[in-house]
């Protein structure tokens, strides 16, 4: 960073005498900016060009299943309108936005595979900054298969490493202190579901009802919360689970409100962990969720091998009972308080649940394709409401667990 900073300085000054080392802090340390993007082609050659404010440092990289093309990049703020980025030609799926405060990242979901023939900074004839002009053509199955072997992923993505040290548990904790893990579901690149009128991202909903429910857990004696993310960062789905852990929590609670084709639909619904759906309706709405990691551009891992060990096989089934009881306890206290779906409890697969010995829920607060849930959903009263029938259910989990030793 000194060095960076050093040779930022060096160049201002070098560039206009009248500089001062204020504007070179400046301009080292604020964000790029994406202020135009367009994009041309068919299914057999696409570009896409982007128009930065000045030169912005980039990486690109590969991944199989599905098949995408990420570009890394420093802190970038998109401010052209989403309409001028829209997915066609080679890609079926174009997202971008924040991974955390120091980069952002493009990821280009192909509709089969895919390589870049050129991927360039190139001057603003108009001296208004810099283009990327990034140019894709279709390739063989063997020829992208090359690409990715050809680099390291998992160690060397940003969205790839474990961020433990980002677990903020509250400094007061004592060691028989009751701690929650509160994950407030997307964030960054990741902006979830959107709002049917406000068109508000789901992202920015949990994370504001994440800080209130934080707020009110750490006023219950005994009790301590924690949140996994504090602000618009992307976590992949295993980092969420790693800081639960990490954080020594006794409960993890993941906080989402997504959409469904059906807007008549609507309430609060909590879910557990199960090999199998509940019904089709969890299935779905797993498998969306779990697919927070490739709109984030994440590798892909291989699927642990199975579980021999006795012993913890013992400690999942406790941890999944415990996950059953917290769901309980949500739904009654949200009874007649809080409007439920039908079967409010339900399980499927969700990744974000996954841990065997943190027991965890997750929470659609409402569903943002209907239009009353949605008021509540962007209402602070409700927040506060709701998050104080959170605390009820928690008290009232933690009871019997902390008695029996749990």
């Amino acid at each position: 960073m000194a060095k960076r900073l050093l040779a930022a300085l060096c160049l201002a000054i070098a560039l206009s005498p009248m500089a001062t080392f204020a504007e070179a802090l400046a301009a080292e340390e604020s964000p790029l900016v994406a202020y135009g993007a367009r994009i041309a082609g068919d299914k057999a050659r696409t570009r896409i060009v982007i128009d930065f404010d000045r030169k912005p440092d980039f990486q690109v990289r590969y991944i199989a299943k599905p098949d995408r093309i990420v570009i890394d990049l420093p802190a970038t703020v998109f401010g052209f309108p989403a309409t001028d980025l829209v997915a066609r030609g080679l890609f079926e799926d174009i997202r971008y936005g924040a991974i955390d405060a120091s980069s952002a990242r493009i990821v280009l979901t192909t509709a089969k595979p895919a390589r870049l023939v050129l991927s360039d900074i190139q001057p603003d004839e108009g001296g208004k900054g810099f283009r990327l002009v990034l140019d894709a053509e279709m390739a063989t199955e063997a020829v992208f298969a090359e690409l990715v072997k050809g680099q390291v992923w998992e160690q060397a993505g940003p969205a790839s490493v474990t961020r433990g040290e980002r677990v903020a548990v509250p400094e007061n904790t004592r060691s028989g202190d009751f701690v929650v893990a509160i994950d407030a579901g997307h964030g960054g690149i990741d902006a979830g579901a959107t709002g049917a009128a406000s068109k508000t991202a789901e992202k920015d909903i949990t994370l504001a009802f994440a800080k209130i429910l934080a707020e009110r857990l750490n006023k219950e004696p005994g009790i301590k919360a924690f949140l996994t993310r504090d602000k618009d960062d992307f976590l992949s789905l295993s980092e969420r689970v790693t800081m639960a852990r990490q954080g020594g929590a006794n409960l993890l609670v993941s906080l989402h409100a997504d959409t469904l084709r059906q807007a008549n639909i609507r309430g609060a619904t909590v879910y557990t962990i199960s090999d199998t759906a509940s019904d089709h309706m969890a299935a779905a709405l797993a498998e969306r969720e779990n697919l927070s990691d490739e709109v984030g551009g994440v590798a892909r891992t291989a699927e642990p091998a199975e579980v021999t060990d006795i012993l913890i096989d013992l400690t999942r089934r406790e941890t999944q009972a415990f996950s059953i009881a917290m769901a309980k306890s949500v739904v009654s206290s949200f009874d007649g308080q809080v409007g439920l779906i039908n079967n409010p409890h339900r399980y499927a697969g969700f990744q974000v649940l996954q841990a065997h010995d943190v027991p965890s829920v997750l929470l659609e607060l409402g569903f943002l394709s209907n239009k009353d849930d949605e008021k509540l959903l962007l209402d602070e009263a409700w927040r506060v409401k709701v998050a104080d029938l959170l605390a009820q259910a928690v008290r009232r989990y933690r009871a019997p667990v902390v008695a029996n030793g749990g």
